[in-house]
């Protein structure tokens, strides 16, 4: 455990270096140290927020679990009221407390993190029937992601919808179950992105990329650049030249194909490297947690911190249309900078707590012929 937790931090804050080191590279003929300084302000208060939640006992989130759910939810709820979120882009994702950005759906993700390893936990052995496996966790589920959906932020809601349905799997839901749950959310989906001509005018481009790469997938096109022109070891810190207004989101959603650019394909392979030590981390932490509350607190934060981060890097290659979604650790932004730290810290809680003496991994998975993802009592 000492060396997952040790190989954990690492990889956390190398990440945090490079994307220190990245947004001065792809913001200094801009803004200047501006977004430097801003991250690392976040920097020291996310790391505040990694050692308190570190130190505490990750326990104390059960009794706190719905309290952290509500406040999220009015949170979201606040957000969607003219004049009290601000409007940018078309969409009302944030609080603006003079020209601090707060985004309250990074609150959200962790908000409904804990209440599942909560419910989970709770109601454990009735999981596999319908009514606790599915209805109400779907009613829970439907609350955050319903407000988060008409912000409107996609890419957040599917994201969340695929940690929650990992965290359902884990908890013991028959997933025969969801072939009627989850087929209807994936068209309702479809309808909504079918109903939006800017969304559906982003899919059409990632589908024709040459041909939309003067309108609508210009900036999908212009990161492609960037990665292409970086080859093996890149063109050096600093010299990148699709920064200098080619690629409009370079210090947030597009920092990967900068990193690619200057950096070289080494360095992107390094990246995608750590996010995987990172999950193989956090899975050992989760199968070693000393009960199911831990343990599906711990596998749903290595779900999100895995899942945004391969939605990031394939929208940056073009692998999926354009979600929007930060990098962990390396992204400018202060919300999601404190959450994925907070996130951290709560690994690190649950894995000082760990039971080393627990039975084997091949003996923790069900061996139920109708769930083989859910584990055991314990």
């Amino acid at each position: 455990m000492k060396v997952a937790v040790t190989t954990l931090a690492f990889c956390v804050t190398s990440l945090l270096a490079l994307g220190l080191v990245m947004l001065y590279s792809s913001s200094m003929t801009q803004v200047g140290t501006h977004y430097l300084m801003m991250q690392l302000i976040w920097c020291v208060f996310g790391f505040g927020f990694c050692v308190a939640a570190a130190s505490l006992d990750y326990q104390l989130l059960k009794k706190i679990a719905w309290p952290i759910f509500i406040v999220a939810f009015l949170l979201l709820a606040l957000v969607l009221v003219p004049h009290v979120g601000r409007k940018i882009n078309g969409a009302r994702r944030w609080f603006d407390l003079h020209g601090v950005r707060f985004q309250p759906s990074e609150l959200g993700k962790i908000a409904l993190i804990v209440v599942l390893a909560w419910y989970g936990d709770r109601f454990q052995r009735w999981m596999p029937t319908f009514k606790w496996g599915i209805i109400f966790p779907v009613a829970i589920i439907g609350a955050i992601l319903g407000l988060i959906f008409i912000e409107p932020d996609r890419g957040t809601t599917i994201l969340l919808a695929a940690v929650s349905l990992g965290m359902l799997l884990l908890a013991g839901t028959d997933w025969k179950k969801m072939l009627l749950p989850v087929p209807l959310a994936l068209a309702a989906l479809g309808y909504s992105i079918w109903r939006d001509p800017m969304r559906m005018k982003r899919i059409f481009s990632w589908w024709n990329l040459e041909q939309s790469k003067d309108g609508v997938g210009y900036q999908a096109y212009q990161a492609m650049i960037a990665l292409g022109s970086g080859g093996w070891d890149g063109l050096g810190l600093g010299n990148g030249r699709q920064k200098l207004g080619f690629v409009p989101e370079h210090h947030t959603d597009f920092i990967f194909s900068i990193i690619g650019e200057e950096l070289g394909l080494i360095a992107t392979l390094a990246v995608i490297l750590a996010f995987l030590v990172i999950v193989l981390c956090g899975l050992y932490i989760a199968l070693r947690a000393r009960d199911t509350f831990g343990m599906l607190l711990a596998a749903g934060i290595t779900l999100l911190i895995s899942l945004q981060a391969a939605i990031n890097i394939g929208v940056v290659t073009s692998a999926l249309p354009n979600k929007g979604l930060p990098l962990p650790f390396i992204s400018y932004g202060g919300s999601n900078l404190l959450a994925m730290l907070t996130c951290v810290g709560i690994l690190f809680s649950v894995a000082r707590q760990a039971n080393l003496s627990k039975i084997p991994v091949s003996d923790f998975i069900s061996k139920s012929n109708d769930n083989p993802f859910a584990a055991k009592a314990i």
